[in-house]
């Protein structure tokens, strides 16, 4: 009865443990170049489901060969060469505007404003902050506004 009771609870914390995993241990890649196909099914034969622009970010599901299994921020799903992947830190605009600041917190200076799917690079994060990088504009935005936070 013990070992029968001992034996339960073990098997329901590495259950736990596997799903803990999951969720903490998610992967994100970003496009390398712009125009990447994102297919179907891993192959060149399946067909384009949409393109994706350079940097857009992307959570990997699964890998298959030399194919990746990705999802967007929008949920979308499909396949893209692992080869056209790369671990840079990318995020894009989830909402429909947002404040870019000259630091870290709402007391300090809005130095643009952004608008929904913008992407910029993933700098480094203090807290609920996130600085980004584009081209035209360097700032700190709050980690609810983007994906991935």
């Amino acid at each position: 009865m013990v070992r029968s009771l001992l034996k339960t609870v073990a098997v329901a914390f590495m259950g736990s443990m596997v799903v803990c995993s999951s969720v903490l241990g998610a992967e994100y890649f970003s496009v390398t170049r712009d125009g990447i196909n994102v297919r179907s099914g891993p192959g060149t034969d399946s067909d384009i489901l949409f393109e994706v622009p350079k940097g857009y970010p992307l959570e990997v599901i699964a890998k298959e060969g030399q194919w990746v299994k990705v999802s967007d921020y929008e949920g979308d799903k499909g396949y893209i060469l692992e080869s056209l992947l790369s671990k840079t830190p990318y995020v894009i605009v989830k909402v429909k505007e947002c404040n870019v600041r000259s630091g870290p917190s709402t007391n300090d200076a809005v130095v643009g404003n952004v608008a929904k799917d913008v992407i910029f690079q993933k700098l480094e994060q203090k807290g609920d902050w996130v600085k980004i990088s584009h081209p035209q504009l360097t700032g700190w935005v709050h980690k609810t506004l983007i994906w991935p936070n």
